[in-house]
């Protein structure tokens, strides 16, 4: 039964990001189509941080009328639609209007906005919903969100999304001088996207069938005896309690929600697989809160809407393994969060300070773009992949391993950890979107056509 919950826990936790995650390694496709281009990944980037209405309105809900919202109804909800806009995106994920006198990929940036809200509320429903299985099936929670990363990422590897080559074009322009009228041939470089081994459509198809497993899986995970019986023996105090219950008593309810236990003595028998309370001090909660929000604000807000401008610049292959591996390398940080887990403060300071510097120099490449450095080297297109993967893997140990602490002290706690989560993530994306879309900071060129000084 223990192997089946960890499955459970994984397919569950894969929902949790999944159809971003997509649309994120898919992008070095997209990108060559939609009318966006190159500030596409700006685009999404604040519908996300706009999809924050969904854990805002449910964090009020359970903060200004609690036991209104009824947790797993809730996550249902959540689930579902984000169903049926993966396979609404999968049919209509190029279609264009005019908006301003400008193409835009109407659809495609409605359907991402529901997929958003889907995935951003899953922050402060599915989180404190795992607090309702034994501890050990957490990590599995955050293996299967990590997974969430990886398996796009390599269902677009096995695509070959938006790998290009530079094909040598012919025109032939007629030019004018006084009244004599001559054609002449100029030879130019333009960029050519091999066809893909299958179509955007069966893509979005299997992310349809990814959020199918999730909703699947926490169909079952739901009406599991032991969860249930858990969740009415023992609560963690907290003043934002997500109902996932039967109503207990008024008696009951009134001593949970003030801060005291109202365990049975059947309840004290399962303290040996509850996780102790761990207190810490006001300066360490803060800490661990200000690295979620900076964390999150980089890896979910600023690097991403520049990522199309520092890898780009060295070509689609570039671009595409810096998108995919660096998902995969999120499933690979919390593999060590589970077999090496560093609880030190002072450790996931040093990891930040350590991302931040790949982050670095992941904006100043995109700063330099089009033609940044080491452009016609290997070692360059090498330099950025890696950067990116280390990037990503280092941020989200830091963002595994304060999940996890803070899950030792409180059910709230991690309620809040959603929400600083997304409020770092907004703050990144509302820095960057006039950045690149209103102030046009960042540059773009045809990399085949790209004539940049030596």
């Amino acid at each position: 039964m223990a192997l089946l919950i960890h499955l459970l826990a994984c397919a569950f936790g894969t929902g949790s990001w999944v159809a971003i995650n997509g649309l994120w390694v898919e992008l070095p496709l997209l990108v060559t189509v939609l009318p966006e281009q190159w500030d596409l990944p700006s685009y999404i980037t604040i519908i996300i941080q706009m999809a924050n209405v969904g854990p805002l309105f449910v964090t009020l809900m359970h903060r200004f009328r609690p036991g209104l919202l009824k947790e797993v109804a809730v996550i249902y909800v959540v689930v579902s639609v984000g169903v049926v806009a993966c396979l609404l995106l999968a049919f209509l994920w190029n279609y264009t209007s005019p908006i301003a006198g400008r193409p835009h990929s109407t659809a495609f940036l409605v359907l991402t906005f529901f997929l958003a809200l889907v995935d951003c509320t899953s922050s402060v429903t599915f989180l404190p919903f795992m607090m309702q299985l034994q501890p050990q099936y957490l990590t599995t929670f955050f293996i299967g969100e990590g997974l969430s990363g990886l398996i796009p990422a390599l269902i677009a590897l096995g695509q070959g999304s938006g790998i290009s080559s530079c094909a040598n074009i012919t025109h032939v322009v007629n030019i004018t001088t006084g009244n004599e009228t001559r054609q002449s041939t100029i030879f130019q470089l333009e960029t050519r996207y091999l066809p893909a081994n299958f179509s955007t459509l069966v893509f979005f198809l299997l992310m349809t069938v990814m959020m199918l497993a999730c909703l699947l899986a926490f169909f079952f995970l739901a009406r599991q005896p032991q969860v249930w019986e858990l969740s009415q023996q023992q609560l963690f105090p907290s003043s934002i309690v997500l109902s996932s219950f039967e109503q207990i008593s008024n008696e009951g309810a009134s001593s949970r929600l003030s801060g005291g236990c109202s365990c049975s003595k059947d309840a004290r028998g399962h303290k040996d697989i509850l996780p102790e309370k761990v207190s810490y001090p006001l300066a360490k909660l803060s800490f661990i809160y200000f690295l979620i929000a900076w964390v999150s604000a980089l890896t979910n807000g600023v690097l991403p809407s520049v990522q199309s401008y520092s890898c780009l610049p060295y070509g689609n292959t570039a671009y595409h393994l810096a998108a995919t591996l660096s998902s995969m390398a999120n499933p690979l940080a919390c593999i060590v969060a589970m077999v090496l887990p560093g609880r030190s403060l002072a450790l996931l300071g040093a990891l930040t300070m350590a991302g931040m510097g790949f982050g670095a120099y992941n904006m100043a490449i995109a700063v330099m773009s089009p033609c940044p450095l080491l452009q016609q080297s290997q070692w360059g297109d090498a330099t950025i992949v890696l950067s990116w993967v280390l990037f990503t893997g280092t941020l989200s140990y830091v963002k595994v391993m304060a999940g996890v602490i803070l899950r030792s002290r409180s059910r709230s706690a991690l309620v809040w950890y959603g929400a600083v989560e997304q409020l770092g993530s907004l703050l990144g994306a509302l820095l960057m979107f006039p950045l690149v879309n209103i102030y046009g900071f960042f540059k773009s060129a045809d990399y085949c056509s790209l004539q940049c000084p030596t």
